[in-house]
């Protein structure tokens, strides 16, 4: 009988054959773990592996700022980031009564650590240095960011970023905002931080600061609704090759994000995207550029 290293070999093809039938012996490649996941991940609608079986868990903090959301009620479906929450959550096979809202505060969605949501939406730039913590989709808007000034204020009279490095800035801590002000600005004095944008259009309208930055469909709403002493001075131009847009937040390791930055694309791809940034940030208008 013809040996093979010892073992008979029709006792090899035996084994070879039962180890066939029990889905195979040959070791396989090691599947990558990473935030991003495999893109022929299974995303059988509503079948996912969401923190809450059977369930999507939407974070948000709280207040949820108009024009992103509406009566501070995220739920609504009302308001540019619930109505994509939404949008995204049907792609993926969830109706609207399986959708879960839970209040995140801003810094804690991005922060390192798990996450007990399945993703977040809020107004969340993308970035490298967040990229370190935690997972984003694909991009869901594409950001400007603007300037706010009372308009008896000398900021309203500015017409280049040169005109705004001496006066008082302010804006949320933790935002690309507050970025924007130290890395492109550069002004004379320090800026003034604030936990969330409502302290920061008090202090303006308090004359503690000249300025406020926020993007740009806040800007025209906070002046429109909120602020009608102020007025949108101007918007920063692109300053990169990555422009900046605003992402859903996962958990670094989440297997979900594929199959959310899927969903995102085709949202994007067939008007979807567009048609709700028409809807609810129509009144976000072009504004005068910095340079």
């Amino acid at each position: 009988m013809l040996l093979v290293d010892r073992v008979p070999l029709t006792a090899l093809c035996a084994a070879v054959a039962l180890c066939a039938a029990l889905a195979g012996c040959s070791p396989q490649p090691e599947e990558k773990a990473s935030g991003k996941g495999d893109a022929s991940a299974s995303c059988a609608p509503g079948k996912l592996a969401t923190e809450v079986p059977g369930k999507l868990t939407v974070g948000t903090d709280k207040p949820a700022y108009a024009p992103w959301f509406v009566d501070d009620k995220p739920s609504s479906g009302k308001g540019f980031e619930s109505a994509v929450a939404y949008a995204v959550a049907k792609r993926l096979g969830y109706d609207r009564d399986a959708v879960v809202w839970r209040t995140v505060p801003f810094n804690s969605s991005f922060a390192p650590g798990a996450k007990k949501f399945d993703f977040d939406i809020n107004q969340v730039s993308i970035s490298e240095e967040r990229e370190k913590a935690v997972a984003f989709s694909s991009g869901y808007y594409d950001v400007r960011q603007a300037v706010i000034a009372l308009k008896s204020s000398k900021a309203a009279r500015a017409k280049s970023v040169a005109d705004l490095k001496d006066v008082k800035l302010g804006a949320q801590v933790g935002t690309t905002s507050l970025d924007f002000i130290n890395e492109v600005v550069k002004p004379a004095q320090h800026p003034a931080v604030y936990q969330k944008n409502d302290f920061a259009k008090s202090a303006l309208k308090n004359g503690q600061v000249d300025a406020i930055v926020v993007d740009l469909p806040t800007a025209f709403y906070i002046t429109g609704a909120e602020v009608p002493e102020a007025e949108v001075v101007g918007q920063f131009p692109d300053s990169g090759a990555r422009p900046e847009q605003f992402g859903l937040v996962l958990d670094r390791e989440s297997a979900l994000t594929p199959c959310v930055s899927h969903a995102v694309d085709a949202l994007r791809e067939d008007g979807t995207l567009a048609g709700l940034e028409k809807k609810w940030l129509s009144e976000a208008v072009d504004a005068p550029v910095l340079r």
